[in-house]
């Protein structure tokens, strides 16, 4: 692997208040993310996605896979996903993101969009499960897509392109204060990849 700071843009804060989400651009050499998106594409255990939407049991187009130090339970969308153990791939992606952050992570959620038509509505990462203000740290794969958040109380929007390879890290109060999206997209035709390491609440992690 590359020295990860050989090329090392300038770290770039969305937030104006309320939380911050930084961008690193892109951390991985575009040969090696070609590399890691193929490998993720072929090695994950991909299943789609799941949520009880005003009572409908709702089986979606995108797929997810949930990772960890342990089988945690995580419970979103009303849905309760049970993980499974790193693989080498993911370990060796986590230590990229943790050199890079400075940050210890004890899971992973991935998701899968084949398309643009494919997205995320507006959420926070709120969860029970996860440690209050901790760290997300989102990597991305494959087509570039738009990545939005909103204020809860001001509306205020902020954007960005994410580009392939590149990495983005919310921190401190960010879930609290701000919503976050990928919005589908008619320009989007491939495929994206996304890493998002998380922070379990554990004995270790309070």
């Amino acid at each position: 692997m590359n020295d990860l700071f050989a090329d090392q843009q300038p770290l770039l804060e969305l937030l104006p208040y309320d939380g911050s989400a930084v961008y690193y651009g892109q951390v991985l050499p575009s040969v090696e993310a070609d590399d890691y998106f193929h490998r993720l594409w072929q090695e994950i255990d991909w299943q789609h996605d799941e949520a009880i939407v005003y009572g409908k049991h709702i089986i979606t187009k995108r797929k997810v896979a949930w990772y960890a130090d342990q089988p945690f339970h995580y419970t979103y969308s009303k849905t309760t996903k049970t993980a499974q153990l790193w693989t080498p791939l993911l370990l060796e992606l986590r230590h990229v993101v943790e050199a890079l952050t400075q940050v210890r992570f004890n899971s992973c959620l991935l998701n899968l969009y084949h398309d643009g038509s494919e997205g995320m509505a507006w959420h926070s990462d709120a969860e029970k499960e996860l440690l209050q203000d901790g760290t997300i740290a989102s990597l991305s794969f494959g087509v570039e897509r738009k990545f939005s958040f909103k204020h809860k109380v001001s509306q205020e929007t902020r954007s960005i392109q994410l580009e392939h390879g590149s990495l983005l890290v919310m921190q401190g109060t960010t879930q609290s204060h701000w919503l976050h999206s990928l919005p589908t997209t008619k320009k989007a035709h491939n495929a994206r990849i996304n890493l998002t390491f998380r922070q379990i609440r554990t004995t270790s992690f309070e």
